[in-house]
């Protein structure tokens, strides 16, 4: 499955280690397109056998997928420049683009296409990855959950859902980073030091997380766990709540959508 990757950014470059670091898609059947050489010779060095060019349309061809990993307003430049066949798969990682719109660009409207929404995290193979998808047979579908699951868990969704979901999972990654950032000042108030707090953080929001992803819980639930009568975590969150902690995450997702 030769895989073509416009775009070597942050997005197309993470997308492209994430890539090479599974089992399905080898590294030498990966090739990366960039203008610039600086961020090929990066994942040169990483994967000697990844290929890279400056020319999109030498990566597209052949290709079984092709990657859009650009901003959104070079998709219509990037992609109307290219000779495609029908028998090629679009995934678009481009936000704000829907099928149609990108159906416009490309000479076979009846293209399978795919819309990729991953966060940073896909580099660590820990990406919330949404996917969704036009044209497409279940076995495609299967094979696009296959592929990134294997760079943290993805999931099929409508596309109008991809809005709302967004700015849970690739706008949120922000939001918990903001929750580490915050509990590392407190830290330093009280006297540790920022690399040690940085730690202690970041380990305990994942172990929030695993708590959630392998058990059949809730938050909820959770919390009530480590919340004891008269204990110091109920005042803390007691304290989160008087100062508008959950509204303030509830509106910060519903403006970003």
């Amino acid at each position: 499955m030769r895989t073509a990757i416009i775009g070597a950014g942050n997005m197309g470059g993470s997308i492209a280690r994430g890539l090479a670091k599974g089992t399905i898609i080898p590294a030498s059947d990966i090739i990366v397109s960039n203008p610039s050489q600086g961020k090929l010779d990066a994942l040169k060095a990483e994967f000697p056998a990844m290929q890279t060019t400056h020319d999109n349309q030498e990566a597209v061809t052949g290709a079984d997928f092709i990657i859009l990993a650009v901003k959104p307003w070079l998709i219509k430049p990037v992609v109307s420049e290219l000779k495609l066949k029908s028998k090629q798969i679009i995934i678009s990682v481009a936000a704000g683009i829907p099928f149609e719109e990108l159906a416009h660009y490309v000479a076979d409207k009846t293209m399978t296409m795919f819309r990729l929404i991953p966060n940073t995290a896909i580099s660590e193979l820990e990406s919330m990855t949404l996917i969704a998808s036009r044209n497409a047979t279940r076995e495609q579908e299967q094979l696009m959950l296959d592929i990134f699951n294997q760079m943290g868990l993805a999931m099929l969704i409508p596309e109008e859902k991809i809005a709302a979901t967004t700015s849970m999972t690739s706008c949120g990654i922000a939001y918990v980073l903001k929750y580490i950032q915050a509990a590392m000042q407190a830290g330093i108030e009280l006297g540790v030091y920022p690399k040690d707090g940085m730690r202690m953080v970041a380990q305990s929001v994942k172990g929030a997380a695993e708590l959630i992803l392998n058990n059949d819980t809730h938050p909820s639930v959770e919390i009530d766990k480590v919340c004891t009568p008269g204990g110091i975590t109920i005042k803390g969150i007691n304290e989160l709540d008087h100062e508008g902690f959950s509204s303030a995450i509830i509106k910060a997702i519903k403006k970003s959508v």
